[in-house]
């Protein structure tokens, strides 16, 4: 990536446009789907400490786990596209020596992918626990629809938010791991 010259090329002011445009979008679509996923999943939690909560499902603690688990990964995701936008604007530097080389950047962009492939599997086997509760939970409304057995309560729609909130973090790792790619992409043309 560095280059001799006082002043980067087309091609690496091309490629530090790519790192600023997409740092940027990844970084703002990551932490506002983030935002949302965490008020969403601290909201059910705090319901679900509640004593007589009808919002509480035994068995979805692993999942919430998980989730939380995928959430402070996407927290290192932000800060990796944040990292993105940083790299773009030291490609831009005048001095050679301030711009980062092919290979630290290439690293850097590794990092992201596998922070967000890591995500991804944590969330997607918290949303995977969660929806077998509540599958076993539907089934078991179904059959006893008037009459609960052992005053189980019904699936609130405090469990569906806990669906939405994990899809709402694997769309947010899905962004950050497109953007690692395009990045990755763009680099090693």
């Amino acid at each position: 990536m560095s280059q001799n010259s006082e002043t980067p090329s087309s091609n690496i002011r091309a490629i530090a446009r790519q790192f600023r445009l997409i740092g940027w979008i990844s970084f703002w679509t990551q932490l506002v789907l983030e935002v949302v996923s965490s008020v969403i999943l601290l909201t059910f939690s705090i319901s679900s400490q509640r004593p007589n909560s009808t919002g509480s499902n035994p068995g979805t603690a692993f999942g919430v786990f998980l989730a939380i688990c995928g959430l402070i990964m996407l927290g290192v995701a932000v800060y990796i596209a944040f990292r993105y936008t940083k790299i773009g604007k030291e490609l831009e530097s005048s001095n050679a020596n301030n711009r980062p080389r092919r290979s630290e950047t290439i690293q850097v962009l590794r990092l992201g992918l596998w922070v967000n492939l890591g995500g991804i599997l944590a969330t997607l086997l918290g949303s995977l626990s969660i929806v077998g509760v509540l599958t076993s939970r539907a089934i078991t409304q179904t059959q006893f629809f008037f009459a609960p057995q052992n005053n189980q309560p019904f699936i609130s729609g405090l469990d569906m938010f806990v669906v939405q909130s994990n899809l709402n973090t694997i769309l947010a790792h899905f962004t950050g791991l497109l953007a690692s790619l395009w990045l990755i992409n763009r680099i090693t043309k």
